[in-house]
């Protein structure tokens, strides 16, 4: 198994960008995540996103960040939002999700960033579980394009050793 970093726009992103939405669209009967999203959003040093590749090269799993500062969907200085992390159907229970998570927190930390933010809903339990148990707490104010739907659930989880979430949002130091 092989992690790369590679850009959003890539091959083996699109492929597997066109997957997620298709189980997304099954989930929550739409059209899956209309969010906005470009190439120039993952790039270093403002963002990373990575591809896991079995030894054979094919591609199972994915993961990004992209950094955000205080807007009017609801962001706050010095967030790092997790988008598009989708393992296939097959390459599931492995565990690559969470590689995939640790190595995206490591990279948002190393480049300034204080708090990992992610938006996700209560069709995905998988990710609701994989994320409380990897440290995330729900925010204390939804942020992201589906912040006011009913079904949205939003996360975070400071970065800084020590840090604790307070009580608007960004975060303190403990």
């Amino acid at each position: 198994m092989r992690i790369l970093p590679v850009p959003f726009d890539h091959p083996d992103a699109v492929k597997l960008n066109d997957e997620v939405q298709l189980e997304y669209q099954v989930r929550y009967d739409d059209e899956g995540d209309l969010t906005p999203l470009e190439p120039a959003h993952f790039a270093p040093p403002r963002g990373l996103y990575l591809i896991a590749y079995e030894d054979d090269g094919t591609p199972v799993a994915t993961g990004g960040w992209r950094a955000q500062e205080r807007n009017d969907e609801g962001y706050a200085d010095g967030d790092a939002e997790l988008k598009r992390m989708y393992v296939v159907p097959a390459a599931r229970g492995r565990g690559l999700a969470r590689r995939i998570l640790a190595l995206l927190e490591e990279d948002a930390r190393a480049a300034g960033r204080v708090r990992m933010v992610l938006e996700t809903g209560t069709e995905q339990p998988e990710a609701i579980a994989l994320y409380t148990s990897s440290g995330y707490v729900p925010a204390e104010r939804k942020f992201g394009l589906y912040r006011e739907y009913e079904q949205s659930r939003c996360f975070a989880k400071p970065l800084r050793r020590g840090a604790v979430p307070s009580p608007v949002g960004v975060t303190a130091e403990a």
